[in-house]
């Protein structure tokens, strides 16, 4: 399960909302969102939440980091080491 929160600039969202997570279940959750929230995002000039979702995707499949290392993005670099090496090889499996 993928849980899109926002951050809301807050250090100790992640710890958090991990807590709130049953423990025989925390290894099948992650956790992503914007540093503050996603309008953030479209007002940094990142384009749509299509335009985003896509471009994360993207550095996903090709493991890169263009959008991922953004300022309002790059908090997720625990979650995302987790998701692609458990989800990324589901979605984008190598032919």
């Amino acid at each position: 399960m993928v849980l899109l929160i926002d951050f809301d600039n807050d250090e100790t969202r992640l710890q958090d909302s991990k807590a709130g997570i049953p423990q025989d279940l925390s290894d099948r959750v992650l956790i992503l969102g914007s540093r503050s929230n996603p309008e953030a995002l479209k007002q940094a000039g990142l384009g749509s939440y299509e335009i985003i979702g896509s471009a994360l995707a993207q550095d996903c499949r090709h493991e890169t980091n263009a959008i991922w290392e953004h300022e309002l993005l790059r908090h997720n670099t625990g979650e995302l080491d987790r998701l692609r090496e458990h989800i990324r090889p589901i979605l984008f499996p190598q032919n």
